[in-house]
């Protein structure tokens, strides 16, 4: 992935960044406000104790931490209803749905799945780029640094090797497993915690 990303230096120094296909690039330039509105939504985030340690019961602390700051600009979870159509024969062609989409710009949020989340995600985003959908992908997942103070804090258990963090992700993304689909990485690091 080329190191030349265009995001502002605070989100660089917080975050790991990675990209496929410019992704940072297109966002900024043809999507100016969902690339502000991302940003923002990234400089406001900060990492809590009690995000890790309470217990999620289906959706994160965390995820939902992010989920809510994105629909306060207007981002919906999304659901595409994707057909093929071969000789005249309809098929079903079904995607998941998407955790925040806004204007062709599709983002997911792997706080702590099993790392396969991370094939469905980039394949979703692939079929929906290939059938014209979406423009760009935007994953935000957390840094394996972060495991350190997860086993500080009682939880390394919770969070284990076979779950989504940056190095599950990373050659996965650069195997082509989102197809054409630009997509954009962000890593949640450990300077973000505040206890």
């Amino acid at each position: 992935m080329p190191s030349n990303i265009s995001l502002p230096s605070r989100i660089l120094k917080n975050f790991e960044c990675h990209e496929w296909r410019h992704a940072s690039a297109i966002l900024k330039n043809d999507f100016p406000t969902e690339y502000s509105e991302i940003i923002e939504v990234l400089k406001k985030f900060h990492l809590c104790k009690t995000d890790i340690v309470t217990p999620g019961g289906g959706l994160s602390p965390i995820s939902k931490k992010i989920n809510d700051a994105f629909k306060k600009y207007g981002w919906l979870e999304k659901e595409f209803d994707t057909k093929l159509i071969i000789d005249r024969v309809e098929r079903e062609n079904p995607t998941h749905k998407i955790d925040c989409y806004k204007n062709r710009v599709a983002l997911e949020i792997e706080w702590n799945n099993k790392d396969p989340f991370y094939d469905r995600d980039l394949n979703n985003f692939r079929i929906l780029f290939e059938l014209n959908a979406i423009s760009v992908g935007v994953i935000i997942t957390r840094c394996d640094e972060l495991q350190f103070l997860f086993d500080k804090l009682g939880k390394g258990a919770s969070y284990g090797p076979s779950t989504t963090h940056m190095s599950k992700l990373l050659p996965r993304v650069n195997g082509g497993g989102g197809g054409g689909c630009p997509v954009l990485v962000f890593g949640i690091r450990r300077k973000l915690y505040a206890s």
